[in-house]
């Protein structure tokens, strides 16, 4: 008998199909580097940036396809009608690039206040540190929604390509107890390393600048030559792996390359030969171009199952809450023509010609039902 669990992992050949990220300093090219990949990697229709919050990035980048995002709602909405119309309107779409996920975290705490005020109201709060009971319990909503929608998105095919900015910190070394500096995220170690336990990918955009130290000609205090650094060159690179951990980067592939220059090629590149190297570290003989035929045909079925399936939840959803809506009406327009015998009867007779019974309305074809109820708005006007 065949064992009913347990499968042998082939490596997905797609770059997109890895969760990606890519941190740096504000105006260092996050967002135009995450467009200009986008693009190569599937075209003009097959991503959209979100442009969170107060984020404006994408003002002085051309031609590039986006949302605007300036809370919580909007972004729920946006999200839903990819996920409701995936098969139709956004067939083409195969990432959302995340901008940034600073500003996501910050209007998800709005919607944490809102949920926590509507849940306790009679401990209603102001603060993301009082929500759901304190103790950390409202930055784990947060996490919760913010993951929740993403997964949603990638389990009908829409990739995610976080954006974030750094800041240097001093960090505390667990072991020595010793002190060191590390290029890394600036917001809450909390809610970053929630998103980077997720990620495969994630890179630092820096300055890279070569320094040479040169005598002033003038002699200092103790009477030595003074120096000073003179910046030669300077470069924009991305980091995805330091051997010395002061750039708070990563990678799941262990063969990645330590850095490259800041320009889409070569980040693609990067990690598409990081895959390379997995993929041929398999005893799966298939080429990599044969591999991506299968993969894309079976992601194609997949996709289209999640998506149908969510469509039909939503749409499920939908009439519930309008069934919900329509069944309070009837209630209210039978008590105001109860003491008017004629309009009672119309009514019963567009029962009968519906075909409704009033103990079933609850289950009763909502087509129906609201044919129903908009006759009885009319005769009871």
């Amino acid at each position: 008998m065949a064992r009913k669990y347990g499968k042998k992992n082939v490596i997905k050949v797609n770059p997109l199909a890895y969760n990606i990220g890519l941190i740096g300093e504000s105006g260092i090219g996050k967002t135009s580097l995450a467009k200009e990949v986008c693009e190569l990697l599937v075209g003009e229709d097959g991503y959209i940036i979100c442009n969170i919050g107060k984020e404006d990035g994408i003002d002085a980048i051309p031609g590039v396809q986006y949302e605007d995002i300036p809370d919580w709602d909007t972004f729920d909405e946006f999200t839903e009608d990819i996920i409701e119309n995936k098969l139709t309107d956004y067939k083409d779409l195969k990432v959302l690039v995340y901008d940034t996920l600073d500003e996501l975290f910050k209007i998800v705490e709005s919607e944490v206040i809102r949920l926590h005020n509507k849940e306790y109201p009679e401990k209603q709060t102001k603060s993301i540190k009082a929500a759901f009971g304190g103790y950390m319990a409202g930055e784990d909503k947060a996490i919760e929604l913010i993951l929740n929608k993403i997964w949603e998105l990638k389990k009908i095919g829409v990739s995610m390509f976080i954006i974030g900015h750094t800041k240097k910190r001093t960090m505390t070394d667990v072991a020595s107890g010793l002190e060191y500096d590390m290029l890394t995220t600036n917001m809450s170690h909390r809610y970053f390393n929630a998103i980077k336990t997720k990620l495969h990918v994630l890179g630092v955009a820096s300055i890279n600048r070569q320094i040479t130290q040169v005598k002033t000609g003038k002699k200092g205090k103790d009477k030595k030559d003074e120096v000073k650094g003179l910046i030669e060159s300077e470069s924009r690179i991305i980091t995805f792996r330091d051997d010395n951990f002061n750039i708070d980067s990563k990678s799941r592939f262990s063969d990645i390359t330590d850095y490259i220059v800041l320009e889409p090629n070569e980040f693609i590149r990067a990690i598409e030969d990081a895959i390379k190297i997995e993929h041929d570290k398999q005893s799966n003989k298939k080429s990599i171009e044969e591999t991506k035929v299968l993969q894309e045909e079976e992601k194609d079925k997949l996709v289209e199952v999640e998506a149908t399936k969510k469509k039909e939840e939503i749409d499920k959803k939908r009439e519930d809450e309008e069934r919900i809506v329509l069944l309070e009406k009837f209630k209210i327009l039978m008590n105001t023509i109860k003491s008017n015998g004629d309009k009672v009867k119309k009514v019963s007779a567009k029962l009968k010609e519906l075909e409704l019974l009033p103990k079933e309305l609850e289950s009763s074809n909502i087509e129906k039902l609201k044919e129903l109820v908009e006759f009885m708005e009319v005769i009871a006007s």
